[in-house]
């Protein structure tokens, strides 16, 4: 009786080794592809209204902290959400605004799917700032709760009262390796007295010593110390603080030997180092993003209002400073400690009121022109505050939205072809076995 011829025992062998090596094949083809780190500030670029918070996390540490990290719920604050000063604001609380950014990094995807699901009791959910061991116990994550008709509230678990945001809607997301969720403010980590750090006095700086100690500012510290003006800044300190542009000495070196400014009497001089000052506590972030580019200076306080004014706008990467007479740039941050911030600057601030351009044509001449001012925001360009879920989701962030998840899948394909391909060339070797 004829039947079926059986495989001698080594064909058989090879042919359980065929078997296991396309299962094996097909087992890796049908695994998802390995969850990489995305790039968080390429992900934000698509959005101008979180320009402002954008530019915090790129000039902060966070940013690296960031990068190879997977499975994270971003909660970005919207540009007319964010306070003037963000720096300022997290230092009120004593908190450093790194660990505040950190806050708002929430270390597990959450979509709005999963918001809505939410327990009534909320979910206790790690944060960035939790890793960085100054957290006491569990106050480096958020408690995520269901909140109406709005997505969620996002608040401390401390016991006691402390700052917490509601998320506003959904920005975009890269499906189970990003979620960016808008919320209404910063939120500050618990463990940190707001009330009393806003009431206690803060402690006066030496500008002079500052300046002195930054070994670069000799001239500014000699004239500031000549000219008695000293006393007012620490004075100020203690309102909104001050923000100071020094001049390098490289910079009064790059002045005329016969300029104005060192014939000038002791109460003039005093009126361009006044000028060279805000009335304000600017960290460099605040600088970068300021919404009014022109900026009264503390000689405008002892003038009439509008005049000896500063125009602060960010130009090719950098903080520009326009007098009207002279263009400098921002070149380091001597000094950021609020309420005080100096920063040093690449020219000798002229005001217009005093000094004529061709007062300051040698000067111009004398080191390379700054890069150009880019023109001020108008106002009905200027973002808007987010006050729904749906104003967050316009046709740019559907499209953003819709090009991260085809990103997504298009990573998955390559790796799907090749194990096709793959498996079309064992078929042939396979065939004769069965």
């Amino acid at each position: 009786m004829r039947g079926r011829q059986i495989p001698p025992p080594a064909a058989a062998s090879s042919s359980r080794v065929v078997f296991a090596a396309v299962a094996a094949l097909l087992v890796a083809a049908l695994q998802p592809p390995p969850v990489a780190g995305v790039d968080v500030a390429a992900v934000l670029a698509a959005f101008p209204n979180l320009a402002a918070f954008t530019r915090l996390l790129a000039s902060s540490p966070v940013a690296g902290e960031l990068a190879g990290r997977s499975s994270l719920t971003l909660l970005a604050v919207p540009n007319g959400n964010l306070p003037q000063s963000p720096s300022a604001y997290a230092a009120a609380s004593g908190a450093d605004l790194a660990d505040v950014l950190r806050y708002h990094v929430l270390l597990e995807y959450l979509a709005p799917a999963d918001l809505r699901r939410l327990p009534a009791s909320g979910k206790l959910v790690t944060t960035l700032f939790q890793t960085t061991g100054r957290a006491p116990a569990d106050l480096g994550a958020v408690n995520v709760t269901a909140a109406g008709s709005s997505l969620a509230i996002v608040r401390s678990p401390a016991p006691f009262p402390g700052s917490n945001a509601t998320v506003l809607g959904a920005i975009t997301a890269v499906p189970y390796n990003l979620s960016v969720l808008a919320v209404d403010g910063l939120i500050v980590p618990s463990g940190f007295d707001l009330a009393a750090s806003e009431s206690r006095p803060p402690a006066a700086v030496n500008i002079t010593k500052v300046l002195a100690d930054a070994r670069a500012f000799n001239v500014a510290a000699s004239m500031l110390e000549a000219s008695g003006v000293a006393d007012e800044f620490e004075a100020d300190e203690r309102g909104a603080g001050i923000t100071v542009f020094a001049p390098t000495d490289d910079a009064f070196a790059g002045l005329p030997a016969g300029d104005r400014l060192q014939s000038l009497p002791a109460d003039r001089k005093a009126v361009v180092l006044r000028f060279h000052v805000l009335h304000s506590y600017y960290p460099l972030g605040s600088l970068e993003s300021i919404v009014n580019p022109v900026q009264p200076t503390l000689a405008t306080e002892f003038s009439q209002a509008g005049r000896f004014t500063l125009n602060i706008t960010r130009a090719n990467g950098s903080v520009a400073i326009d007098t009207g007479v002279v263009q400098a740039t921002i070149t380091r941050t001597v000094f950021d400690q609020n309420p005080v911030a100096v920063f040093a600057v690449s020219k000798v601030l002229l005001p217009k009121e005093m000094f004529s351009r061709s007062d300051s044509a040698i000067v111009a001449a004398a080191s390379a022109p700054p890069p150009a001012a880019l023109p001020a925001e108008s106002p009905e360009s200027a973002p808007t505050k987010l006050s729904s879920p749906p104003a967050l989701r316009d046709t740019a962030g559907d499209a953003n939205h819709t090009a991260a998840a085809a990103a997504a899948a298009a990573a998955a394909k390559p790796t799907i072809g090749r194990w096709c391909i793959a498996l079309l060339y064992l078929l042939p070797l396979l065939l004769p076995l069965v």
